[in-house]
This record gives C-alpha cells, structure tokens and sequence, in this order.
C-alpha cells in the first residue's frame, strides 16, 4: 500500500470520528430537552377536597341502606304477623286432612261398601228405604268433610300467598343489602387509605372542639340530647352505626335524642319527616339540621351556629360551623 493512502498513525478513523459526533449531538439535545416535571403528591388539603367530593356520593347510599334496613324490619313484623294468622289455619287444614285420611282408607279397604251390602241384605222394603236414606246421610257427610278440608285448604293458600310473596322479597332485598353493605365497606377503606396517604397517623382535623359544646344550654330535652351528642366527640364514624362506640350521622341524632326520651328513626330523611319544621331565627341546641337536596346528612345544633355531628368514614364526631355546608332545613323533635 502506498503511503500517501494509509491512514495517517495517531488520528481516529472516520468511523470512530462519526459516533463521536453522534454521541456529542445527543449529550447536547439532552441538556436543551426541558426537564420532566416531578410528581407532586397531593397536599392534605387536596385529599380532603378529594374526600369530601366522594363521600357526597357515598353518604346519600348509606342514608338509602338505612332507610332500607327500616322498611325490611316493618316487613318481617309483617310476616310475623301473617304467619300467627296462618297457625289456625294450619291447624284446620291438618284436622280435615286427618278426616279425610281416616275415610280414604276405609274406602281403598272396602270397609264402607262391605258395610254397606251387610246393612242392605235383610229386612223388608219398608226397613229397605230407611237403610238407604242413613247411607246417603253418610255419603253427604263425607262429602261434608271433603269439601270442608278443600275450603280450608283454599283460605289457607289464599292468606298463604301474600305471606310466601313477602318472605320471597325480603329474602331478595336482604342479599340485594349485604351485597351493598359490602361494596359500601369497600368505598369506605378507599377513603381511609386516602386519609393515611395524606396524614399518615395524624388525623388532620384540628381541634374537635373549638368552642364549648353545646354552647348554651336550652333546657328540657334538647339539652339532654346535645349534652349526649357532645359526649360523643371523638368517636370514629361507622357507617350504619348508632352507638355506643361508633356512629354515622343519623345514628348519632337518633341515639342523642333517645337518651332524651324520644323516638327517632335511623335515617336523616325520614328524621326529617317526623320532626317539627323550625326556622333557623327559632334554632336552640338540640335541633337539627338538615343538609342537601336529598338530605342525606344531619347534625345535632349546639348554639351559636355551632353543630356537633357525624361527618364521615375514618374521622370522629366532632364540632363545625353550621354552614360549612348545604343546609337544607331544621327541625325539633318532639
């Protein structure tokens, strides 16, 4: 090879001279790439409105669950009741069921007829006739007794009927429960998972109590009520719950004004229709009031536009000002 076309020594070859320029050309568009943003994790404040926005949702389920759960008891008392209506019933069924029994087998065994031809074959005509009028007066009366045990049989399924429809729906409407029961846990530690994602072991709520609760005293039953809802500060909503540990917020009305003497049921929308209407200028502690459209929460009013309520999943019962909310209406129970 002549000299003047071999590689000068010491100098890179072309090949090594273009993947230098290649890998210089990436170094300097990865410094002018602009930098991908780092992921922020939410803020507690960001969580809570998160929270807050899901559990809107949820909350008007569990009030529904709870109205549920109370139509289902008042229809169990009802097939209880159907169900003492049917024993006699029953009974007489079972009685000419018995009768009949005991005339089928005399019939299969020939013991009627065999009595019969004995009771037939002597006397006159006279005697004759006589005997053959006893026996169609047995006959009727067995026909009697048949048609009696087919008329009990038919008001028996006739009252029967309503009772295996009911038992047959409430079997229906108690899987249909249990099946949201649980997807309503499920939504819940959602929500808790959330709230230890943004707090870790703190709570994140401030101070319970910021102003004493209730804040005045009204006397009479809603002071008994309110003193009770106070007492309950701090304990975690659940739910479904309406004490002695645990409470969600109907719960925690209903059981506040029992320990007052009076019956509520646990659902805010029907607390709602069975108290008397206040305006807020008539508000004393122990009312309560009402929120959303669809009133699917309530509080316990402590004076001073102050309520104690339960809120939600994974936080205590605990104090707020009355319009961190939308109110619906106050009520006073009776």
């Amino acid at each position: 090879m002549d000299s003047h076309n071999r590689p000068l020594e010491g100098l890179p070859s072309a090949p090594r001279i273009r993947r230098g320029l290649l890998t210089a050309a990436a170094v300097t568009l990865a410094l002018l790439a602009p930098a991908a943003p780092a992921h922020a994790n939410p803020t507690p404040a960001e969580i809570e409105k998160q929270i807050d926005a899901q559990w809107n949702k949820l909350e008007p389920v569990i009030e529904e669950h709870n109205a549920t759960k109370i139509k289902l008891t008042k229809q169990k008392k009802k097939a209880d009741e159907l169900n003492a209506q049917l024993a006699p019933l029953e009974q007489q069924v079972l009685v000419t069921r018995t009768r009949i029994g005991v005339l089928a087998d005399q019939l299969y065994r020939g013991g009627a007829l065999a009595q019969a031809n004995a009771f037939l074959s002597s006397g006159d005509a006279s005697a004759m006739a006589e005997r053959l009028l006893v026996l169609d007066q047995l006959a009727h009366d067995k026909k009697a007794r048949i048609a009696d045990v087919l008329s009990a049989k038919s008001a028996l399924d006739e009252v029967k009927r309503p009772l295996d429809e009911l038992v047959a729906q409430l079997t229906k409407t108690e899987a249909e429960q249990a099946a949201r029961a649980k997807a309503i846990e499920a939504e819940i530690k959602k929500l808790n998972k959330l709230r230890l994602d943004a707090y870790g072991s703190q709570s994140g709520i401030g101070e319970l109590a910021p102003v004493p609760c209730p804040t005045s005293y009204p006397g009479g039953a809603g002071a008994q009520a309110v003193k009770f809802a106070c007492k309950q500060i701090g304990k975690i909503y659940v739910w479904g719950a309406s004490g002695p540990d645990h409470f969600d917020c109907s719960g925690l009305t209903m059981a506040a004004w029992r320990a007052a003497g009076v019956s509520l049921p646990h659902n805010a929308k029907a607390q709602r229709a069975e108290v008397k209407s206040v305006s807020r200028s008539e508000l004393r502690p122990g009312d309560l009031v009402f929120y959303y459209s669809d009133l699917h929460h309530v509080g316990m009013y402590a004076g001073n536009g102050w309520i104690v309520h339960a809120s939600r999943s994974g936080l205590p019962i605990r104090m707020r000002k009355m319009d961190d909310g939308n109110i619906h209406s106050y009520g006073r129970p009776a």
